[in-house]
Protein backbone atom coordinates (compact mmCIF):
# COMPACT_ATOMS: atom_id res chain seq x y z
CA UNK A 1 0.00 0.00 0.00
CA UNK A 2 1.30 3.41 -1.01
CA UNK A 3 -0.10 6.48 0.79
CA UNK A 4 0.05 10.02 -0.56
CA UNK A 5 -1.05 12.61 2.00
CA UNK A 6 -2.03 15.77 0.15
CA UNK A 7 -2.03 19.11 1.97
CA UNK A 8 -4.70 21.38 0.52
CA UNK A 9 -3.44 24.60 2.10
CA UNK A 10 -7.01 25.83 2.54
CA UNK A 11 -8.49 27.68 5.51
CA UNK A 12 -9.88 24.43 6.95
CA UNK A 13 -6.43 22.77 6.83
CA UNK A 14 -7.76 19.69 5.02
CA UNK A 15 -5.71 16.64 4.19
CA UNK A 16 -6.72 14.59 1.14
CA UNK A 17 -5.36 11.12 0.43
CA UNK A 18 -4.48 8.82 -2.42
CA UNK A 19 -4.01 5.14 -1.58
CA UNK A 20 -2.50 3.09 -4.37
CA UNK A 21 -1.61 -0.46 -5.32
CA UNK A 22 2.06 -0.60 -6.27
CA UNK A 23 1.49 -3.41 -8.74
CA UNK A 24 -1.39 -2.04 -10.79
CA UNK A 25 -1.28 1.71 -10.19
CA UNK A 26 -4.95 1.74 -9.24
CA UNK A 27 -5.74 4.33 -6.58
CA UNK A 28 -8.45 5.28 -4.11
CA UNK A 29 -8.98 8.99 -3.41
CA UNK A 30 -10.22 9.81 0.11
CA UNK A 31 -12.16 13.08 0.48
CA UNK A 32 -10.50 14.68 -2.59
CA UNK A 33 -11.69 18.23 -1.91
CA UNK A 34 -8.72 19.71 -3.75
CA UNK A 35 -9.40 17.70 -6.87
CA UNK A 36 -6.78 19.58 -8.88
CA UNK A 37 -3.98 18.59 -6.51
CA UNK A 38 -5.25 15.02 -6.23
CA UNK A 39 -5.58 14.56 -9.98
CA UNK A 40 -2.22 16.18 -10.65
CA UNK A 41 -0.44 14.01 -8.10
CA UNK A 42 -2.04 10.87 -9.52
CA UNK A 43 -0.85 11.85 -13.00
CA UNK A 44 2.68 12.51 -11.73
CA UNK A 45 2.82 9.06 -10.16
CA UNK A 46 1.16 7.30 -13.09
CA UNK A 47 -1.82 6.22 -11.00
CA UNK A 48 -5.40 5.70 -12.12
CA UNK A 49 -8.03 6.81 -9.60
CA UNK A 50 -10.76 4.15 -9.80
CA UNK A 51 -12.58 4.86 -6.53
CA UNK A 52 -13.45 7.91 -4.44
CA UNK A 53 -14.39 7.48 -0.79
CA UNK A 54 -16.00 10.07 1.47
CA UNK A 55 -15.46 9.61 5.18
CA UNK A 56 -18.60 11.67 5.81
CA UNK A 57 -21.00 14.13 4.26
CA UNK A 58 -19.58 17.56 5.11
CA UNK A 59 -18.85 19.75 2.06
CA UNK A 60 -15.16 20.15 2.85
CA UNK A 61 -14.89 16.39 2.31
CA UNK A 62 -17.34 15.88 -0.59
CA UNK A 63 -16.73 19.08 -2.53
CA UNK A 64 -14.25 17.54 -4.96
CA UNK A 65 -16.32 14.48 -5.80
CA UNK A 66 -17.91 15.68 -9.03
CA UNK A 67 -14.70 16.98 -10.61
CA UNK A 68 -12.66 13.93 -9.59
CA UNK A 69 -15.25 11.49 -10.87
CA UNK A 70 -15.77 13.46 -14.10
CA UNK A 71 -12.02 13.28 -14.77
CA UNK A 72 -11.57 9.60 -13.90
CA UNK A 73 -14.89 7.75 -14.07
CA UNK A 74 -14.26 6.57 -10.49
CA UNK A 75 -16.96 4.93 -8.40
CA UNK A 76 -18.11 6.75 -5.26
CA UNK A 77 -18.10 5.00 -1.87
CA UNK A 78 -19.55 6.33 1.38
CA UNK A 79 -21.58 5.30 4.42
CA UNK A 80 -24.70 3.37 3.43
CA UNK A 81 -26.90 5.81 5.36
CA UNK A 82 -25.46 8.88 3.61
CA UNK A 83 -27.36 8.45 0.35
CA UNK A 84 -29.61 11.42 1.15
CA UNK A 85 -26.68 13.73 1.91
CA UNK A 86 -23.99 12.57 -0.57
CA UNK A 87 -25.25 12.48 -4.17
CA UNK A 88 -24.26 9.67 -6.50
CA UNK A 89 -23.05 6.97 -4.11
CA UNK A 90 -22.25 3.80 -6.06
CA UNK A 91 -21.44 1.63 -3.05
CA UNK A 92 -22.85 2.16 0.41
CA UNK A 93 -20.55 0.90 3.14
CA UNK A 94 -21.32 -0.80 6.42
CA UNK A 95 -19.07 -1.91 9.27
CA UNK A 96 -16.73 -4.69 8.17
CA UNK A 97 -17.03 -4.10 4.44
CA UNK A 98 -13.77 -4.51 2.55
CA UNK A 99 -12.53 -2.03 -0.05
CA UNK A 100 -9.91 -3.43 -2.41
CA UNK A 101 -7.59 -1.27 -4.46
CA UNK A 102 -5.79 -3.08 -7.24
CA UNK A 103 -4.25 -6.43 -6.29
CA UNK A 104 -2.50 -5.58 -3.04
CA UNK A 105 -4.54 -3.13 -0.97
CA UNK A 106 -7.31 -4.15 1.42
CA UNK A 107 -9.09 -1.64 3.64
CA UNK A 108 -11.81 -2.34 6.20
CA UNK A 109 -14.68 0.08 6.71
CA UNK A 110 -15.33 1.03 10.33
CA UNK A 111 -18.71 2.56 11.21
CA UNK A 112 -17.57 5.43 13.44
CA UNK A 113 -20.45 7.74 14.39
CA UNK A 114 -20.02 10.85 16.47
CA UNK A 115 -18.69 13.70 14.34
CA UNK A 116 -21.63 12.84 12.13
CA UNK A 117 -23.85 9.78 12.30
CA UNK A 118 -22.72 8.61 8.84
CA UNK A 119 -18.97 8.57 9.32
CA UNK A 120 -16.60 5.93 7.96
CA UNK A 121 -12.99 5.36 8.98
CA UNK A 122 -10.77 3.00 7.00
CA UNK A 123 -8.39 0.53 8.63
CA UNK A 124 -5.72 -0.96 6.39
CA UNK A 125 -4.94 -4.67 6.48
CA UNK A 126 -1.19 -4.21 6.26
CA UNK A 127 1.85 -5.29 8.26
CA UNK A 128 1.89 -1.81 9.75
CA UNK A 129 -1.80 -0.89 10.02
CA UNK A 130 -3.09 2.58 9.29
CA UNK A 131 -6.38 4.31 10.03
CA UNK A 132 -7.75 6.99 7.74
CA UNK A 133 -9.86 8.70 10.34
CA UNK A 134 -11.59 11.61 8.63
CA UNK A 135 -12.94 13.96 11.29
CA UNK A 136 -13.33 11.36 14.04
CA UNK A 137 -9.76 11.10 15.34
CA UNK A 138 -7.24 13.87 14.78
CA UNK A 139 -3.57 13.89 15.68
CA UNK A 140 -3.79 14.67 19.43
CA UNK A 141 -7.50 15.40 19.24
CA UNK A 142 -11.09 14.37 18.57
CA UNK A 143 -13.69 15.62 16.11
CA UNK A 144 -16.39 18.05 17.10
CA UNK A 145 -20.10 17.25 16.91
CA UNK A 146 -21.43 20.61 15.72
CA UNK A 147 -23.10 19.66 12.42
CA UNK A 148 -25.11 16.48 12.73
CA UNK A 149 -23.01 14.75 15.37
CA UNK A 150 -23.63 13.28 18.80
CA UNK A 151 -21.00 13.48 21.59
CA UNK A 152 -22.00 10.24 23.42
CA UNK A 153 -21.69 8.37 20.12
CA UNK A 154 -18.25 9.88 19.60
CA UNK A 155 -17.23 8.63 23.04
CA UNK A 156 -18.51 5.16 22.16
CA UNK A 157 -16.51 5.19 18.93
CA UNK A 158 -13.36 6.13 20.87
CA UNK A 159 -13.87 3.66 23.70
CA UNK A 160 -15.17 0.69 21.72
CA UNK A 161 -13.21 0.99 18.47
CA UNK A 162 -10.28 3.40 18.48
CA UNK A 163 -9.07 2.31 21.91
CA UNK A 164 -8.75 -1.22 20.55
CA UNK A 165 -6.36 -0.32 17.73
CA UNK A 166 -2.82 -1.65 17.90
CA UNK A 167 -0.09 0.71 19.13
CA UNK A 168 1.66 0.73 15.75
CA UNK A 169 -1.44 1.87 13.84
CA UNK A 170 -0.58 5.01 11.88
CA UNK A 171 -3.09 7.88 12.08
CA UNK A 172 -4.06 9.80 8.93
CA UNK A 173 -6.74 12.40 9.80
CA UNK A 174 -8.83 14.71 7.63
CA UNK A 175 -7.26 17.95 8.94
CA UNK A 176 -4.00 19.27 10.32
CA UNK A 177 -4.88 20.45 13.82
CA UNK A 178 -1.89 18.94 15.59
CA UNK A 179 -0.34 22.10 17.04
CA UNK A 180 -3.59 23.48 18.44
CA UNK A 181 -4.58 20.07 19.79
CA UNK A 182 -1.26 19.73 21.60
CA UNK A 183 -1.80 23.15 23.13
CA UNK A 184 -5.19 21.95 24.39
CA UNK A 185 -3.57 18.82 25.82
CA UNK A 186 -1.09 20.95 27.74
CA UNK A 187 -3.87 23.23 28.97
CA UNK A 188 -5.73 20.19 30.30
CA UNK A 189 -2.68 18.25 31.48
CA UNK A 190 0.19 20.55 32.42
CA UNK A 191 3.35 18.56 32.80
CA UNK A 192 2.65 16.17 29.91
CA UNK A 193 6.27 16.08 28.77
CA UNK A 194 5.54 14.03 25.65
CA UNK A 195 3.04 16.63 24.44
CA UNK A 196 5.34 19.54 25.31
CA UNK A 197 8.32 18.01 23.54
CA UNK A 198 6.25 17.17 20.48
CA UNK A 199 4.78 20.67 20.31
CA UNK A 200 8.26 22.13 20.25
CA UNK A 201 9.17 19.74 17.43
CA UNK A 202 6.15 20.33 15.18
CA UNK A 203 5.12 23.94 15.79
CA UNK A 204 6.96 25.08 12.66
CA UNK A 205 6.58 21.90 10.61
CA UNK A 206 5.84 21.99 6.88
CA UNK A 207 2.28 20.61 6.48
CA UNK A 208 3.34 19.20 3.12
CA UNK A 209 5.56 16.84 5.12
CA UNK A 210 3.70 16.44 8.41
CA UNK A 211 4.45 14.16 11.30
CA UNK A 212 2.41 10.96 11.15
CA UNK A 213 1.52 9.80 14.65
CA UNK A 214 0.67 6.28 15.73
CA UNK A 215 -1.74 5.06 18.36
CA UNK A 216 1.01 4.53 20.94
CA UNK A 217 1.86 8.22 20.69
CA UNK A 218 -1.80 9.22 20.67
CA UNK A 219 -2.30 7.44 23.98
CA UNK A 220 0.40 9.71 25.43
CA UNK A 221 -0.56 13.07 23.89
CA UNK A 222 -4.26 12.95 23.07
CA UNK A 223 -6.38 14.27 25.95
CA UNK A 224 -9.37 12.30 24.70
CA UNK A 225 -7.39 9.11 25.27
CA UNK A 226 -6.16 10.12 28.72
CA UNK A 227 -9.46 9.99 30.57
CA UNK A 228 -7.96 8.33 33.66
CA UNK A 229 -5.19 10.89 34.14
CA UNK A 230 -5.42 12.36 37.66
CA UNK A 231 -4.23 15.72 36.34
CA UNK A 232 -6.83 15.77 33.57
CA UNK A 233 -9.55 14.95 36.10
CA UNK A 234 -8.33 17.51 38.64
CA UNK A 235 -8.23 20.26 36.02
CA UNK A 236 -11.70 19.24 34.86
CA UNK A 237 -13.02 19.71 38.40
CA UNK A 238 -11.65 23.24 38.35
CA UNK A 239 -13.70 23.98 35.24
CA UNK A 240 -16.79 22.09 36.44
CA UNK A 241 -16.94 22.31 40.27
CA UNK A 242 -20.26 20.47 40.47
CA UNK A 243 -18.93 17.21 39.04
CA UNK A 244 -19.73 14.16 41.18
CA UNK A 245 -17.06 12.61 43.37
CA UNK A 246 -16.87 9.50 41.21
CA UNK A 247 -16.32 10.23 37.52
CA UNK A 248 -16.80 7.72 34.72
CA UNK A 249 -14.80 7.92 31.51
CA UNK A 250 -17.74 9.04 29.41
CA UNK A 251 -18.37 12.07 31.60
CA UNK A 252 -14.69 13.05 31.43
CA UNK A 253 -14.72 12.70 27.64
CA UNK A 254 -17.90 14.72 27.21
CA UNK A 255 -16.71 17.53 29.48
CA UNK A 256 -13.39 17.67 27.62
CA UNK A 257 -15.28 17.86 24.34
CA UNK A 258 -17.41 20.67 25.79
CA UNK A 259 -14.30 22.61 26.78
CA UNK A 260 -12.64 22.04 23.43
CA UNK A 261 -15.68 23.44 21.62
CA UNK A 262 -14.89 26.95 22.83
CA UNK A 263 -11.14 26.69 23.42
Amino acid sequence: MIVEQIWTGNAYRNFNYLIACGETGEALAIDPLDHEKCLARARELGWNITQVLNTHEHPDHTGGNAATIAATGARLLAHANARDTIPGIDRGLQAGDIIRVGKTVELEALDTPGHTMCHICLLSHTDTPAIFSGDTLFNAGAGNCHHGGHPPQLYSTFSEQLAQLADDTLVYPGHDYLTHNLEFTLDREPGNDQAANLLEKVKDQDPNRPLVTDMALERQINTFMRLDSPIVIAKLREAFPDLPKELDSQTVFLKLRELRNSW
